[in-house]
Order: structure tokens, then C-alpha cells, then sequence
């Protein structure tokens, strides 16, 4: 069941406690600042620990190079994480930017500047969104192979709503920069 939201409809779940749907959600990790690694299986842990989600599937791990940031930026370690939840979109934003908290991730005025992790949400169900807060599917996943190619290795058939099938999009933007990492293993733990 996916969530289709209706901004004149009240979530009736949110006020009664009633049964809410299983959506399947799609988050990307990156860090590349201090222990990259050991950010990303916190975040993967923290993730996994979150009442009401199921983590279903860790990516590989990737090495890739920054993107749009300061020259100065550091190599990523880039990986995607798909559970099940049943938590509303807005609820798991708030628990990804939390778990960003926890590692010290410090935003600032420099887009796309280096951070200790980084715990974006792609898709939750067919959830669409437009507010500052929350936009989804993530704007620019379509054109981040770091997020597309761990993705495309969990689910090749997967499709961003409302852009397309992903193996397209990769296929369109190739895999140049991005260096998959066989000696690092993310655990469910």
C-alpha cells in the first residue's frame, strides 16, 4: 500500500492511532568527513533501531567524488538504504535529520559543503511533496549517479515517480566518479 496524499485530507491514522500503511521508502547515505564508514553503518544502525521501520535492504558501498561542493571537498562513501515504515514522510524527515544530528553533521551556508553524514530521503511510497521542509521524491536524485547506482543494485526495475525508470536515468548520466568499494560492508545489525 502506498501513501497518496491529498493536502484537504486530515492523515485520519495521525488522529486516531488507527493501522497506517506499509509505504517503501528509499533513503541515500554519504559521508566524507572523519570516520566515513563508521558514519554510515551508525547511520544504518540508527535507521534499523527507528520503531515502525524495517530495513529491507542495504546497498554496496561506493566511493565517489563530491559533486557541486567546495574544492576542497573529500571522496564520499555513498550507500541506499530501502526499508518499509509505516511512519508518515514528514515524521521520517524529522528521524533522518536526527540521526544526522548524532554524528555531528553541521549545515551552513556553503551548499553541498563536506559532512560527517548525510541521510537523504529519495522516495516514501508515492509521496509527493513540495514543501521546504520535505520535497519528494528528492529533487535532484535524478541526477546523482551516487544515489541512482547503489539504488539500481537493490532494485534494477525501480522507477523515481514522476521522472522514470532509474536504469534509464544511470544509463543517461553513466558512472563516471564512482568507484564501488568491495572491502566495505554495511550491516543490518
Amino acid at each position: 500500500m502506498t501513501e497518496t496524499p491529498n493536502p484537504n485530507i486530515v492523515d485520519a491514522d495521525t488522529l486516531t492511532g488507527e493501522m497506517r500503511p506499509i509505504r517503501r521508502a528509499v533513503l541515500a547515505l554519504g559521508s566524507n568527513l572523519g570516520e566515513r564508514m563508521g558514519s554510515l553503518q551508525g547511520a544504518v544502525s540508527s535507521i534499523a533501531d527507528t520503531p515502525d521501520v524495517w530495513v529491507t535492504a542495504v546497498s554496496p558501498v561506493y566511493e565517489t567524488e563530491p559533486v557541486d561542493s567546495p574544492p576542497e571537498a573529500k571522496p564520499y562513501l555513498n550507500a541506499v538504504v530501502l526499508i518499509d515504515t509505516t511512519l508518515a514522510a514528514n515524521r521520517l524527515m524529522d528521524r533522518a535529520l536526527a540521526v544526522e544530528d548524532a554524528y555531528e553533521r553541521e549545515r551552513g551556508d556553503v551548499p553541498n559543503a563536506p559532512r560527517t553524514l548525510d541521510v537523504d530521503l529519495i522516495v516514501v511510497g508515492d509521496r509527493r511533496s513540495d514543501e521546504e521542509s520535505l520535497r519528494l521524491p528528492h529533487p535532484r536524485a535524478k541526477d546523482r549517479a551516487f544515489v541512482l547506482k547503489p539504488w539500481h543494485d537493490l532494485e534494477p526495475d525501480a522507477v523515481l515517480p514522476g521522472v522514470g525508470p532509474i536504469a534509464d536515468l544511470l544509463e543517461r548520466l553513466g558512472t563516471d566518479g564512482l568507484v564501488l568499494r568491495e572491502d566495505l560492508t554495511l550491516e543490518v545489525s
